[in-house]
């Protein structure tokens, strides 16, 4: 018998939380904060909506600006293309998915048992 959590979460994408915890809590518009971030609004509207990826780059500026975690972002980003790709790879990624919930939540991760 093995002792496993099982972490079953859909990760939102990170332009969903930059927009509800920074620029909502903020009050600024998307217009303000692209010129903030010394970026295109269109580009910033697509990292909000979803419609893109967060780049190391925007994560970089996010974090220079707000004061948010690079690294936070990133990851929350990589766990969302896990689960994501999970829909394409059946199970493996799904339970790559899971480790990355642990991380980001702190828990232990503990590596995968092969049969000898």
């Amino acid at each position: 018998m093995t002792d496993s959590i099982s972490v079953r979460m859909t990760p939102s994408h990170p332009g969903e939380f930059i927009r509800t915890e920074v620029l909502d809590e903020l009050g600024l518009t998307v217009t303000k904060a692209a010129k903030l971030l010394g970026v295109r609004r269109a580009t910033l509207s697509d990292l909000l909506n979803g419609k893109s990826s967060l780049s190391p780059e925007m994560a970089l500026r996010i974090e220079r600006e707000f004061n948010v975690s690079m690294g936070m972002l990133l990851r929350m980003q990589a766990w969302h293309d896990v689960v994501r790709m999970g829909g394409r790879d059946g199970e493996r990624a799904g339970q790559e998915g899971a480790a990355w919930a642990g991380e980001i939540a702190g828990a232990p991760h503990r590596p995968k048992r092969y049969a000898s």
